[in-house]
């Protein structure tokens, strides 16, 4: 990477929208949205705004819990909308929320958030440097600090699980 392409950028150049509607193929026999497809979608929204920020090819490292908090409904329109919280070397979490929109009943809920870890990457995988985050108003600062805890968090637990394998 080139020098300005590690120039520090702002949460807005990563921001990313979705949509989806939930067809019958997306769907359990009860007519409900598949968990696996719903973080499919997580995991496609978190990748186009690690891309956006890394402007460069990025893998999944990791995706923290998702708790599924509402049913979605065959036929109902899903909005994912994610943002790098924050970058590190080479990584960057991303936070992903979903909405469910029943368009008919002018209803809408929040299905879903996660974050993810991406790694930017070259065209044979090895690892790139990231820019740094830049955090604008208070929500946007308060990600960035809870995604450095949760890093910590994360790191900690690998140290655990590598400790006990030995």
């Amino acid at each position: 990477m080139t020098e300005t392409n590690t120039a520090p950028r702002p949460v807005s150049d990563s921001q990313s929208e979705m949509a989806e509607i939930v067809l019958p193929n997306d769907a359990n026999p009860l007519g409900y949205l598949l968990g696996g497809r719903l973080m499919h979608w997580i995991d496609l929204a978190g990748a186009m705004a690690a891309h956006r920020h890394a402007r460069g090819y990025v893998v999944t490292a990791s995706v923290d819990r998702i708790d599924f908090l509402v049913p979605v409904r065959v036929g109902s329109l899903l909005t994912l909308r994610s943002s790098v919280n924050r970058a590190f070397r080479t990584s960057m979490e991303v936070g992903v929320k979903v909405w469910t929109e029943n368009y008919i009943l002018d209803k809408r809920e929040h299905v879903a958030s996660a974050h993810l870890t991406f790694v930017a990457v070259d065209g044979i995988g090895g690892r790139l440097p990231v820019p740094q985050v830049i955090p604008q108003g208070e929500d946007q600062l308060r990600r960035f600090e809870d995604a450095g805890l949760r890093r910590a968090a994360r790191q900690a637990e690998l140290a655990r699980r590598q400790k006990s394998n030995r």
